[in-house]
């Protein structure tokens, strides 16, 4: 089997709807694939009936933003949580709530120096989608600013820069906790991705490990080689699941489908930790 458990749709920053998504796994040869947009779940009813009507496994799932201790912006992946468990929905509506305030005051500093305004940006943001830097990024390469998104990342949406807002986001042990109340199994989302910018301590994750952290992803292609390597130590060290995935954002980002994948076994046990929802 071919298993890819990190996907995204135009429900958060991805460039297909998630009927699109399903239809993209499926020519890539996929026999299950999850959607996990950014803090929303929006995207789960187009995306399960694609896939049942493909012959898909599909995996519910999301990607929570949270923030360390020291500033540090860590995702969180979860899968299979009841999308309606009230502790994790209201920090989840919290966050977006503040990336919708941040993503505005960017787009009013950058306004100053480059030809951009917010109902360009959104244009670029599907109804009920989370908004965030990549929706920006879009209008900054629609504007003739940025080459693509990456560019855009790389230059005028970097945290150094003077457009940069942080936003509220919970800890991401406290989301690991929430996860787990709401019956979900929540993975590291690449961990080790340097290139990203900085990446947490070893303490961090124990303190993941500790508030119920069920998976780390390995194999992904911003988590450098050594870097991999630390992450299988850690996982046998702590009784992890290990995964792997594309990140898939459709034409948003070079990843591609299935470029990574998850073990049969792994999504077994994923699926073993899920329960419902408590309370």
């Amino acid at each position: 089997m071919r298993i890819d458990l990190h996907t995204h749709s135009s429900a958060s920053d991805g460039t297909q709807d998630p009927a699109e998504v399903m239809d993209a796994a499926a020519r890539a040869g996929l026999d299950a694939v999850a959607l996990t947009d950014h803090d929303t779940t929006a995207g789960w009813a187009a995306a399960r009936r694609r896939a049942e009507e493909l012959g898909l496994d599909f995996v519910p799932g999301m990607e929570v933003s949270c923030s360390s201790a020291r500033g540090i912006s860590v995702h969180l992946l979860c899968y299979l949580h009841d999308p309606l468990a009230p502790g994790l929905s209201a920090e989840i509506g919290r966050s977006r709530a503040a990336r919708m305030d941040r993503a505005r005051r960017m787009v009013e500093r950058i306004a100053e120096d480059y030809p951009i305004d917010w109902d360009a940006v959104l244009e670029h943001v599907r109804e009920d989608a989370t908004v965030g830097r990549p929706h920006i990024a879009d209008t900054l390469v629609d504007a003739g600013v940025c080459a693509d998104r990456s560019e855009a990342f790389a230059t005028i949406l970097r945290p150094s820069t003077p457009y940069y807002i942080p936003h509220y986001a919970p800890d991401p042990s406290d989301a690991v906790r929430l996860v787990r109340e709401a019956g979900g199994v929540p993975v590291f989302a690449h961990p080790l991705a340097s290139a990203r910018g900085r990446v947490v301590s070893e303490d961090v994750f124990d303190e993941m490990v500790d508030a119920g952290l069920a998976g780390v992803e390995v194999h992904h292609r911003d988590n450098p080689p050594e870097a991999r390597e630390w992450l299988l130590d850690y996982a046998r060290r702590r009784d992890l699941i290990v995964t792997g995935s594309s990140d898939y954002h459709g034409a948003g980002k070079p990843n591609l489908l299935g470029e990574n994948t998850t073990s049969p076994e792994a999504l077994e046990a994923i699926r073993e930790q899920a329960r419902p929802a408590v309370g």
